[in-house]
């Protein structure tokens, strides 16, 4: 079994300490993972801010043919990266498929982007000339999770590099194989080296560190909101700008008139999607009390045909990250009051690895503590309710707001309740999950600040520079 090495100044970096890369689907080691230190934090951070002062020369031109190249590749090696991926996380292998062509698109869309990305102009009387420039911060540092490790980096780095940021990425501990072989591509793509650095490592650890460190002039995190919130006071001390994207609740509201054929296969797929480990995952489901027995019926048939595997055979579910995971999902559901329709338990024959059954569970208290945090598994809880004031205030009763969606064929109140959810995402009659690349994605209230994806993120890393002449 190969070891995981750092990527640092565009060479593969081996250091003393290592830990045990595990497969979620059987609790056997994939290999072991440089646990990166304070000299290979110090190292990649020094690197990339070297090499971002002659990347940020770059033309658009040239950081666009780096990038759209770098995304072929990725496309090129889909087979590799998704093998990757489907082991670190278990997840389905045409999940692990998918998330190598996003993170393929984050480089090209970012790549094209960049070419038509302008200041201003501002006119204000005959005797000036004023403009603004966009200009990198300079070192970005990226601080994964683990439940999308491709998707996330290349949301991460794709506007990063485009506006002329070099990178420093810490994956998860549990995922670091796809980055780095990412790192590896981006050399081969003609990116210079330094401007994309990858520091496996436990997060205490390494993710720490690097987010404290002196070099770094810009913070991305996705994760918990305890932890975010920890980056956040940090990087308040040094007066780091951070874009954090962390913890989610979504709620998914069906009204009478909702078109039931077209929600139910998506309230499900919403929620077993990469084992329900998605911010964005479908996991409170308001109902009408007109439909409510009947989505009931019917979701709980679509729960008892769910099947179940190792992610590499592509079953509909696999296997949480951990046995961690996964013990906090069984005790979760077992502390709920509400009433358990199908799952709820650690499947037969799934001794082995981090299985949990596809679970529904109806009639739960909106203020328990299931319906509240964040469960991180395929477990969807469902609540009836009355009138669309009803829904608003089960919607938006919870800290987290990332998420919603709305199912009606009434066009008048799928607007009012669009713009009274919540949210930084809103769906009418469709689910996306954290939707495209191109929709700018990021929360509400404890679920984080900043925004990814789309045109926005680009101007989450620059910073605008305002100048004047006098004629």
């Amino acid at each position: 079994m190969a070891q995981t090495l750092a990527f640092i100044d565009g060479s593969s970096v081996d250091c003393t300490a290592t830990y045990e890369n595990i497969d979620p689907a059987d609790g056997r080691s994939l290999g072991t993972v440089v646990r990166s230190g304070p000299a290979e934090v110090d190292a990649a951070v020094e690197a990339a801010g070297r090499a971002q002062r002659l990347w940020r020369r770059a033309t658009p031109e040239q950081r666009a043919g780096v990038l759209t190249r770098l995304g072929s590749l990725i496309f090129d090696n889909r087979d590799e990266l998704a093998v990757l991926e489907s082991e670190d996380t278990g997840k389905p292998l045409s999940q692990a498929l998918a998330d190598v062509d996003v993170c393929a698109r984050y480089m090209t869309f970012y790549g094209h982007a960049i070419d038509s990305y302008y200041g201003l102009s501002i006119p204000i009387g005959p005797d000036h000339v004023v403009y603004t420039r966009r200009e990198p911060f300079g070192v970005a540092a990226h601080i994964l999770a683990w439940n999308y490790p491709l998707q996330l980096l290349g949301r991460a780095i794709g506007p990063a590099l485009a506006t002329g940021n070099a990178c420093v990425v810490k994956p998860a501990d549990e995922t670091p194989r796809s980055a780095v072989r990412v790192a590896e591509l981006a050399i081969e793509s003609g990116l210079p080296k330094g401007v994309l650095n990858v520091i496996p490592g436990i997060g205490a650890e390494t993710g720490a560190l690097l987010a404290e460190h002196q070099g770094v002039a810009h913070i991305g995190f996705v994760g918990s909101t305890a932890i975010g919130a920890q980056i956040a006071r940090s990087a308040a001390e040094r007066t780091v700008p951070t874009t954090l994207e962390l913890g989610g609740k979504s709620a998914q509201i069906v009204f009478p008139d909702a078109d039931l054929d077209a929600a139910v296969p998506v309230l499900l797929k919403a929620i077993i999607q990469n084992a329900g480990q998605t911010c964005s995952a479908g996991a409170r489901l308001l109902v009408h009390r007109h439909v409510h027995a009947e989505i009931i019926e019917r979701l709980g048939r679509r729960f008892e045909t769910v099947t179940m595997g190792r992610g590499i055979d592509d079953p509909d579910l696999g296997p949480l990250i951990s046995v961690k995971q996964q013990k906090r999902v069984e005790q979760l559901v077992a502390a709920s009051s509400g009433r358990v329709i199908a799952g709820g338990t650690i499947p037969a024959g799934y001794d082995e690895g981090a299985f949990f059954s596809a679970t529904l569970i109806d009639d739960v208290d909106p203020a328990s503590e299931i319906a509240q945090e964040e469960v991180f598994g395929p477990v969807l809880v469902t609540t009836s309710f009355d009138d669309e004031a009803d829904a608003l205030a089960l919607a938006n009763g919870t800290d987290y707001a990332l998420l919603g969606a709305v199912w009606t064929r009434d066009i008048g109140r799928a607007h009012r309740m669009a713009a009274e959810i919540e949210a930084g995402q809103v769906y009418i009659n469709t689910y996306g999950a954290g939707g495209g690349v191109e929709l700018p994605f990021g929360g509400f209230k404890r679920s984080g600040y900043g925004r990814e994806k789309g045109y926005e993120a680009m101007d989450a890393y620059t910073q605008t520079k305002t100048v004047v002449v006098k004629l």
